[in-house]
């Protein structure tokens, strides 16, 4: 199976309590960390996919090499293979670490890297994958799932935020708890449910 989830920011305490940006009802960054772990494992099995479309972690420890060993240890307890799409927040230190101790999980390694975006045909659709909302233009059949705004959303039904913020969760009949990686029914769902959002506006 293939899953998709962006922005978790571990360890990010500006997020904690009523934030402007992306309000997370949570006291301590250990229980925001350990509910998304908790609620992406419970559907994650691991040998799925998971894209994760940018903004991981951010941690400011210093000496450095600690944050980094901190995210790391976050990553490598989430079920499934990792295909990470670098955000703003993304170092390429973080990159270069998660490399170096990137291990097997069956066939494959644990973490895949790219630094723009990934391309991927799904439910006859294109999917271009990346962490900053792109235009399009008008197109048929090509979707851009993107992270970065949080709770906000892009005016425009070929845009899909999958990030752990979205409002776009909204065209869900079953919003799954909050860290949960969006499958690829309930990514169909949402592109569904805005293009007819989008429709009736129109009228």
């Amino acid at each position: 199976m293939q899953y998709f989830t962006a922005d978790t920011h571990f360890f990010h305490e500006r997020l904690l309590g009523i934030s402007e940006f992306a309000p997370r009802p949570f006291l301590t960054v250990e229980d925001m960390n350990q509910t998304i772990i908790d609620n992406w494992n419970k559907r994650v099995a691991p040998d799925d996919v998971v894209y994760h479309l940018g903004d991981i972690a951010i941690l400011h420890t210093r000496p450095e090499k600690i944050a980094l060993q901190k995210i790391f240890e976050v990553l490598d307890s989430l079920h499934g293979r990792l295909v990470l799409i670098k955000g703003n927040h993304d170092s390429r230190d973080l990159f270069k670490y998660l490399e170096k101790h990137n291990h097997p999980v069956g066939n494959h390694m644990k973490f895949e890297f790219h630094d723009v975006g990934v391309l991927i045909k799904m439910n006859h659709r294109q999917y271009y994958m990346t962490h900053y909302p792109m235009m399009l233009g008008i197109v048929k059949q090509i979707v851009n799932l993107h992270g970065h705004i949080h709770h906000y959303a892009v005016p425009v039904k070929e845009n899909i935020n999958v990030g752990v913020d979205t409002p776009e969760s909204d065209y869900l009949k079953h919003k799954p708890p909050f860290g949960t990686p969006f499958s690829e029914s309930e990514v169909e769902e949402m592109v569904t449910g805005k293009q007819i959002d989008f429709a009736k506006r129109q009228r």
